[in-house]
């Protein structure tokens, strides 16, 4: 498990000895450069392949030089010295990938209406191969076996969703859709042991009950229509995926973990939609869409019909939740030596007291006096229960020892 430690006050203190403390170093410092080194090595592949496919804009042309760089990669990585290793992974990902894309692109191109099918197929029989392959020759080509895979993942859900836009499939089937899609890409993630593959599923998960992100001039948007339920859906996540990661080995705890703490992020977000704006729980679920009537009255007069019996909550009572449930998750992650939960509540903190500043109570100081006040005996009040759970951890070392 990763944890915070000021390893300078540990080495006064005795409890490392200063070769410890030096390897320590080294080891952090390592992980972090080989971090940037593999970002920007992945994001010159993405672009590069990208780029190529454009750029030749022709089937055979993409095909050729895909092989060729293939061929070149592979010999490369079997044949070369370590030192060109990441030369030879390079060139065989840019390879495979404008192989894999450049399919995809020509089948939606020519064959609009088997395109999606095939490219379902397709994914799926790459995906397995190259899956085996990364098992198989882990030692020599894992890196490449295993991006490849990731490509053959990618083709598979496209190809599905390119189908279901096609045909024009709406309504439940997306969202049983968008959940295979989510559990695909976490066992995608879990296999190939890429924690950000498997953060990405939060995506497809999250979009069951259309939580979304758009984009226009100079602002990004978040949109939840259903901002308790998501809530709702996002808890098992949060909770299962930290306690399932106390009981797992290593490796599956940081996948679990790093759901998690995406979870825990969408979940924070939609609240903070209601905190805004409240919520009509159901409202885009059971209640009357839009679409579904060709005269606005019509709707609106459905909808007030829809609120009346719905459950609502304003946004004054989730702004007080939201707060509280902050506070206290930033306890027990800070108890926990949870840092992704800790930093994540905090920033959510810092995010929610700014936006009720100036949403809420930027006329009226008196709100921000009673606040205050109000912080500081919470203050207190956690700082004695986490005396109380340290006394109780102590005694409980003392009697096991």
């Amino acid at each position: 498990m990763h944890v915070v430690a000021n390893l300078t006050a540990l080495e006064s203190d005795g409890i490392i000895d200063s070769e410890a403390s030096k390897v320590m170093r080294r080891r952090s410092r390592e992980t972090m450069v080989m971090l940037g080194i593999n970002v920007i090595l992945c994001g010159g592949i993405l672009a590069a392949t990208a780029g190529l496919i454009f750029w030749l804009a022709s089937a055979m042309s993409v095909a050729i030089t895909g092989i060729v760089f293939l061929i070149a990669g592979l010999y490369v990585l079997i044949n070369g010295k370590d030192a060109y290793r990441m030369f030879g992974n390079a060139a065989s990902l840019i390879g495979t990938g404008m192989l894999v894309g450049g399919a995809g692109l020509e089948l939606v191109d020519k064959y609009p209406d088997a395109a999606g099918f095939i490219m379902v197929g397709l994914g799926g029989v790459v995906a397995l191969g190259f899956g085996y392959l990364s098992r198989r020759y882990k030692s020599r080509i894992g890196f490449v076996s295993g991006a490849a895979f990731l490509m053959g993942i990618t083709l598979h859900l496209a190809g599905l969703y390119f189908a279901l836009d096609h045909i024009g499939v709406s309504g439940s089937t997306v969202s049983l859709v968008h959940l295979y899609a989510a559990i695909i890409i976490a066992l995608a993630g879990w296999f190939v042991d890429v924690r950000l593959v498997t953060a990405l599923a939060i995506v497809p998960f999250a979009q069951v009950l259309d939580t979304s992100t758009s984009y226009f001039h100079a602002a990004y948007v978040f949109r939840s229509p259903e901002s308790t339920l998501s809530i709702l859906q996002m808890i098992p996540i949060v909770l299962g995926g930290y306690l399932l990661a106390y009981r797992m080995n290593d490796r599956s705890a940081r996948h679990s973990r790093i759901l998690a703490t995406m979870a825990f992020i969408v979940a924070n977000l939609c609240a903070l939609v209601g905190s805004l704006w409240g919520d009509v729980v159901g409202s885009h679920v059971w209640g009357p869409l839009r679409r579904e009537f060709d005269d606005w009255e019509a709707w609106q007069e459905a909808s007030d019909a829809f609120k009346e019996m719905a459950f609502i909550i304003s946004a004054d009572i989730y702004s007080i939740v939201w707060a509280l449930a902050l506070v206290a998750l930033v306890f027990v992650a800070a108890h926990r030596n949870n840092r992704a939960l800790f930093n994540t509540a905090l920033t959510f903190g810092g995010i929610h007291a700014y936006t009720q500043l100036f949403e809420s109570f930027a006329d009226e100081p008196l709100a921000w006096v009673i606040g205050g006040l109000g912080a500081i005996p919470l203050a207190w009040g956690l700082w004695r229960a986490n005396q109380w759970f340290t006394t109780k951890d102590d005694l409980a070392v003392q009697n096991t020892a």
